[in-house]
């Protein structure tokens, strides 16, 4: 191999702070290396030489070259197999590879290219064009390091990001559990009947809130509350609402009050929802608002009197099979000042049956948008009839997937089922 004379201009011009610092040489010519590394040192260049394939894999394994100029014909290992076996080596940082070659057919140049290196000098090497390509390669080396250091703050970053991620959902793990252990029991049994719950979240916590309490020596309260929204906010607001009606403080609870013998007995539902409108409205710096139903039911009769406040409409079965959903509807609380509530009541005979739902249910949807509604729930209490307490709940759930086509709800369920038997007359 060949190598033209130096240029005393480029000699001037060396290149210490640039992307390349080291250079490794590698040909089984040592003149021809020596004839390089001159030409290198004195353009600033740290210079590694090795006279065949294998020394060189060698070096670069104890220190990576940011350059390798190695021939393409040598005994042993070729310069493209060299060049396969360097790509092939581990590390961040990338480099430079040009072969010398004193092939030019276009096949060749593609193989060459396959094989992982960069760019071609064809013998005898110009020092004028080592030295232009030796500064394209830094251009792509810098770009090449620039992209490692944005690939590296951004792994950082997406790390930070994992362990946030991380400490959110952990604390919404507990925040799960707080909000499911307001729901402190899912089922009783009453002297009159049993009572039994559900909650379900769509997310980690959701807007969905059951319940039921002692209304004094006489009465049951069932309360099923929907704040809009989903999320943390939501979730706090029904642990706020939860203590409003709460069963381990009669006290506290909005919907009871003291007769003249000191007993908690109810209030009328609607004044309750009227009262918790205006306390939302004047006492809770809130954009949220919700739906509820309450209800009282009277052990003794079965005598039941409700309000209902934009929640859906409670489903009443009773013991002959017959399936009765009606209310008036009613205007969500937390929304305007000033609302009327309306009461209704009804009557639950002994094997009657009372489903108070979310529209997580009625507004759950099919594989091909229609929603299961009314006509479906009623279809879905029928077929589980004879389905009683818990485990109708655990049915409903099912029924619901099959229905939806996967069991991730777009919106939280939950429900209340309350089954009257009558006071034994015995």
């Amino acid at each position: 191999m060949s190598i033209a004379p130096l240029n005393p201009v480029n000699l001037s011009a060396p290149s210490n702070g640039g992307a390349i610092q080291c250079v490794l040489v590698v040909d089984d010519s040592k003149l021809q290396r020596k004839l390089l590394t001159l030409s290198l040192k004195r353009w600033g260049f740290e210079v590694m030489e090795a006279e065949g394939g294998e020394e060189a894999l060698k070096m670069a394994a104890a220190r990576r070259p940011d350059l390798v100029l190695s021939d393409w014909m040598m005994p042993g290992m070729t310069g493209l197999e060299l060049c396969r076996r360097f790509r092939e080596m581990h590390g961040e940082e990338y480099s430079y590879f040009i072969l010398l070659t004193s092939k030019s057919e276009k096949d060749e140049v593609a193989l060459g290219l396959d094989s992982g290196a960069d760019d071609f000098l064809t013998k005898p090497v110009d020092n004028n064009e080592l030295r232009a390509r030796i500064t394209a390669g830094e251009r792509l080396i810098e770009m090449q390091r620039s992209m490692v250091q944005a690939n590296r703050a951004l792994s950082d970053t997406l790390g930070e990001l994992q362990q946030l991620y991380d400490n959110i959902d952990s604390d919404l793990q507990e925040a799960k559990k707080l909000q499911q252990s307001l729901v402190k029991e899912r089922f009783r049994a009453l002297p009159v009947g049993d009572v039994s719950l559900l909650l379900r979240s769509s997310g980690h916590v959701g807007g969905d809130l059951v319940g039921f309490f002692e209304a004094g020596p006489k009465h049951v309260g069932l309360y099923a509350l929907d704040v809009s929204g989903h999320g943390i906010s939501s979730a706090l607001m029904t642990a706020r609402l939860a203590g409003y009606l709460s069963s381990a403080a009669p006290d506290q609870n909005v919907a009871l009050r003291k007769n003249a013998k000191g007993e908690y007995v109810p209030r009328a539902p609607d004044e309750v929802v009227a009262d918790l409108n205006d306390l939302v409205l004047d006492e809770m710096e809130t954009e949220h608002y919700f739906t509820l139903l309450l209800a009282f039911v009277e052990l003794q009769t079965g005598h039941v009197v409700l309000s209902q406040a934009g929640h859906p409409h409670p489903a009443v079965q009773r013991a002959n099979g017959a399936i009765e959903q009606f209310g008036p509807g009613g205007f969500p609380v937390g929304l305007l000042s000033g609302v009327s509530f309306a009461r209704f009541e009804l009557n639950l005979n002994r094997g009657d049956r009372i489903l108070i739902l979310s529209d997580g249910v009625t507004e759950c949807p099919g594989p091909a948008g229609d929603m299961l509604g009314e006509e479906g729930l009623s279809v879905l209490m029928n077929d589980l009839a004879s389905t009683r307490g818990p485990a109708f709940l655990e049915a409903l759930i099912w029924r619901l997937t099959e229905f939806n086509g996967s069991e991730d709800f777009p919106d939280d369920v939950s429900a209340i089922l309350f089954e009257y038997q009558g006071l034994d007359s015995t």
